[in-house]
């Protein structure tokens, strides 16, 4: 059965401010999280247009992430089966990504998202049929929330404590009780996540496992954004875009030689 959920995240930063957050997570993050023979593979990194997003960067990566399939999964298929391939439409405000894993041919995962500068209140962003909405489920992720899991510790956790947190170079913060309703400035990233696993027996339980997995990702690499505020802060699009190719090339030297 197909699985939609629309994951709300509500970030105290500009709309604008956004882009260059995101970008420096992204960027941060595989970094830490490839070492050894694991971690991001990018295969293409160029501009693009086309008429359903215009121009933005279209991306093609391969996450080797052998070592942390759950123990239910590796009784199906072998550790392998968690080597999963993206590629992504990125023109912000609007973008598009796209996984599949080679072992599960059928397994299809697609995220939409929709970048607004309001609190997230807005309903249907992604402008969703009346059956498609009717199947949607919604949820809000609070970054100051606490609240672990297993996919929590799989994807990293960031021990900074946001209800005492305050940006020095900004001096947002800290987040307390309600803060999305009054703090300036807001926005909002509206993730629209699509997850059809059609295999009798586990399916469903897959489609379940890979929806906490996305969740804690979106809650880990938003804290990020935030915590790591001081770090983008001020930055221009061309430092970002320097940046980030310097990171994939560095990337895809750490696994080369692992390999």
């Amino acid at each position: 059965m197909v699985q939609i959920r629309e994951f709300r995240i509500v970030m105290p930063i500009s709309y604008y401010e956004y882009q260059i957050a995101q970008m420096h997570m992204v960027v941060k993050m595989q970094q830490e999280n490839t070492t050894g023979s694991e971690g991001v593979e990018v295969l293409e990194n160029r501009p693009f247009e086309d008429d359903v997003f215009g121009k933005g960067r279209y991306t093609s990566k391969v996450y080797h992430l052998q070592s942390k399939a759950p123990a239910w999964l590796t009784t199906l298929a072998p550790a392998s089966a968690l080597l999963m391939q993206e590629e992504a439409w990125n023109a912000y405000p609007k973008c598009k990504t796209v996984i599949k894993c080679p072992y599960f041919t059928r397994f299809d995962l697609t995220i939409e998202t929709v970048h607004k500068a309001d609190n997230g209140h807005s309903e249907n962003v992604h402008g969703l049929s009346k059956d498609l909405l009717a199947a949607r489920q919604v949820e809000i992720i609070d970054i100051a929330s606490a609240t672990r899991d297993y996919w929590s510790y799989v994807v990293g956790t960031s021990s900074i404590d946001f209800s005492k947190f305050r940006s020095l170079r900004t001096g947002r913060g800290p987040l307390l009780n309600g803060w999305q309703d009054r703090c300036d400035p807001v926005m909002t990233a509206y993730k629209l996540v699509t997850i059809d696993a059609p295999y009798w027996g586990f399916g469903y339980r897959l489609e379940q496992s890979l929806l906490a997995g996305e969740r804690a990702l979106f809650l880990e690499s938003h804290r990020n954004c935030f915590a790591w505020i001081d770090e983008w802060f001020g930055m221009t699009k061309e430092q970002i875009d320097e940046l980030e190719q310097k990171s994939d090339s560095s990337l895809n030297k750490k696994l080369s030689k692992a390999t």
